[in-house]
């Protein structure tokens, strides 16, 4: 089941945002000296969802084999790359943007318990979304 996202201008600050998710508040902005940086900006969020659901991902799967993973700490940062140096990708020109995941994993797990949790972390599904082909539809009201 979806939950409906709204954002709207607070008016406290040239770009400060209110998020209400169900019954969840939260704030974005843009950092000085372009905004007030009361809160995350856009792409901080967008990080924010792909380790959140990362870790959860991961915490579920170590959870259901019954695998010793006290703590799972996921740090990402987001950039701009030239597309002619990622040899992984299909665009060649350009820019393109790069996040970088970086996963730790702590417990006493072995290294098949370890490998299995990374590549169950490429499951995770907005790390699905934002590697797939994304249709996103505008109306105005």
């Amino acid at each position: 089941m979806s939950t409906d996202v709204t954002v709207a201008e607070t008016g406290t600050g040239t770009y400060t945002q209110q998020i209400t998710v169900g019954r969840h508040q939260l704030t974005a902005d843009e950092p000085v000296p372009i905004g007030d940086d009361a809160g995350p900006n856009p792409y901080d969020l967008v990080l924010a969802g792909l380790g959140a659901c990362t870790s959860m991902t991961v915490r579920m799967y170590a959870n259901r084999k019954g695998w010793p993973l006290e703590r799972i700490r996921v740090t990402l940062r987001h950039s701009r790359i030239y597309a002619q140096d990622c040899a992984d990708c299909e665009t060649t020109k350009g820019m393109l943007d790069q996040i970088d995941r970086e996963i730790e994993l702590i417990g006493d797990l072995d290294d098949t318990q370890r490998q299995r949790l990374m590549d169950i972390a490429e499951r995770c599904p907005v790390h699905q979304t934002l590697t797939s082909e994304v249709h996103i539809t505008t109306t105005a009201r």
